[in-house]
């Protein structure tokens, strides 16, 4: 039986709630991506061209340090990944986490929490972060999407 993981960060709280939501309902493990620097307020603020987020999201290249690990990414063989979408892709630190494991062979299925917006240009940004994985094709959800819904998603998305 194949072991899956839900790893997702969550500056605000809302996709915390969505990924503790997608564990319970396929039965998965539960791991938070939490950044070194954890996110305030004012660094969110997408209005402010020199917040902490604005600046990290101009320079797809950054890569905010993550202050936790996965023990034995290894016995998993499917990872939903989730986060909020900034900018119209994952915010960075979903780079900088996908590229501390080997992802050769497993499933890397994202979902995302968004205040309007799709996923844009996330899968394309990503997939060099996850280089041998299957990684597919992503959805954004409301925090309030039913845990049938999602438990159909999560299957069809396999």
């Amino acid at each position: 039986m194949s072991k899956v993981l839900v790893a997702y960060f969550s500056a605000t709280g809302t996709t915390a709630k969505l990924a503790g939501k997608l564990a319970s309902v396929v039965g998965a493990d539960l791991h938070e991506i939490k950044p070194e620097v954890p996110y305030i307020s004012a660094d969110l603020d997408w209005t402010n061209k020199k917040s902490r987020s604005s600046i990290e999201m101009e320079d797809k290249s950054f890569r905010p340090a993550v202050a936790n690990t996965v023990d034995n990414m290894e016995q998993y063989d499917t990872i939903y990944i989730a986060f909020p979408i900034w900018w119209y892709v994952a915010p960075t630190i979903i780079n900088t986490f996908l590229e501390q494991y080997d992802f050769s062979g497993k499933k890397i299925i994202p979902l995302a929490t968004s205040g309007g917006s799709g996923m844009g240009n996330t899968n394309k940004e990503l997939a060099p972060s996850c280089a041998g994985a299957d990684l597919k094709k992503g959805e954004v959800f409301s925090v309030n999407i039913s845990e049938n819904e999602l438990k159909v998603w999560a299957e069809i998305s396999k």
